[in-house]
């Protein structure tokens, strides 16, 4: 299984970005489908996150601005970021709990991250 996002670059502030995040691989179904992000010298954070029913979770930080939304049939989950700030600026990170053909349970998976810097 594997994670790829796209999307990602360098916008100035108040402009807009589309993150995409596609998962492929021996796939049966997958539950949860988040954005976290890590900016310079900080932790990790979870931005948004959007269950398979599409029950939609945000950071504050990001509400109102922020919209994850997602595509079953392609196993896809998006970003649209919208009024973006400076302090915006970190590495984006696709992350969801996917159940293998044959697999017990739910594991696990991130991608490799994609960067979105906030600057004029």
């Amino acid at each position: 299984v594997q994670l790829v996002e796209s999307g990602g670059g360098l916008v100035q502030p108040g402009g807009s970005l589309r993150l995409s995040c596609a998962a492929s691989g021996s796939i049966f179904s997958i539950f949860a489908m988040d954005w976290h992000r890590q900016a310079p010298g900080k932790q990790r954070e979870l931005v948004a996150t959007i269950t398979s029913g599409g029950i939609t979770n945000y950071a504050d930080s990001v509400k109102g601005r922020f919209t994850i939304s997602r595509d079953n049939a392609k196993n896809t989950v998006y970003l649209q970021m919208s009024s973006l700030k400076q302090e915006d600026t970190a590495v984006y990170y696709c992350y969801a709990d996917i159940l293998q053909y044959g697999s017990s349970g739910y594991q696990r998976y991130w991608g490799q991250g994609t960067q979105v810097t906030v600057s004029s």
